[in-house]
C-alpha cells in the first residue's frame, strides 16, 4: 500500500514553483538511480514528467550524516526552490543510531529553510517494511510535507525492484510518478512547466 498524505499543518503555506525554478533531488542510491541508466532514475523521469530542472544529488552508500556534510556545498554552489530529501536507508542498514540520523534528518531541513527553500521529505521503512515513527516526528516537528509509505509499497512488489532494497527501472517510474502526484497536490507544481521530451 502506498500512502501519499501525512500532514500537520494547515497553516503551512506552500509557494507555485515558477518555470525555471529548479529542484534538489538529495539522497543515496535512491535517488542516485542504482542499478538502472541514469535516464531510468527517478529524478531524470520526475524532470520529464513535470518539465522541472531536477538536479540528482545522489550519492550511493551515503549516511544521513553524509548528507549533512554535502548539503551546505550544494546549497551555496546553486539556487534551489525545492529539494526531494530522501536519506535513511543506509543508516537502517549499518545499523546506525535512528536518534543521529532524525537529528541528521533536522539539520538538512533547518539548513534548507534558512535559504526559503521548501522540502519534501520521503521515509524510509525499516527491515521488515514497516514505518519509521522518526519520519513522522521529524515531518511535524519541522512543519514540512511528508510523502509516507512510497518505497515499502514499492519494496513490497518484486516486480518493482531489482534487489531487496533498490527499485527495477519500473520501480523508479513508480516513484517519479507518485512523487509528481504529491508536488502537483500540494500545490508546487500549479505553475506548469514544459515537459521535456
Amino acid at each position: 500500500m502506498i500512502i501519499l498524505f501525512s500532514d500537520y499543518s494547515k497553516e503551512r503555506t506552500i509557494k507555485p514553483l515558477k518555470p525555471k525554478d529548479h529542484i534538489l533531488a538529495f539522497g543515496d542510491s535512491l535517488t542516485y538511480g542504482y542499478n538502472v541508466k541514469p535516464s531510468e532514475s527517478y529524478p531524470s523521469v520526475l524532470a520529464k514528467l513535470s518539465g522541472y530542472t531536477i538536479i540528482n544529488e545522489g550519492v550511493l552508500g551515503d549516511t544521513s550524516k553524509d548528507g549533512l556534510r554535502r548539503l551546505p556545498k550544494l546549497l551555496k554552489e546553486e539556487e534551489f526552490r525545492l529539494i526531494i530529501l530522501l536519506f535513511g536507508g543506509n543508516d537502517i542498514i549499518q545499523g546506525l543510531s535512528r536518534k543521529d540520523l532524525k537529528r541528521n534528518l533536522k539539520s538538512m531541513i533547518a539548513m534548507a529553510k534558512k535559504k526559503n527553500i521548501d522540502v519534501l521529505l520521503i521515509s524510509i521503512p525499516d527491515f521488515g517494511l514497516s514505518p519509521l515513527k522518526l519520519y513522522d516526528e521529524v515531518a511535524k516537528e519541522e512543519n514540512v510535507v511528508l510523502l509516507s509509505g512510497l518505497m515499502a509499497g514499492i519494496l513490497e512488489d518484486p516486480s518493482l525492484k531489482s534487489d531487496q532494497i533498490h527499485p527495477n527501472a519500473k520501480g523508479y517510474k513508480k516513484m517519479s510518478e507518485k512523487i509528481y502526484e504529491r508536488l502537483k497536490n500540494e500545490g508546487w507544481l500549479n505553475h506548469k512547466a514544459i515537459p521535456k521530451n
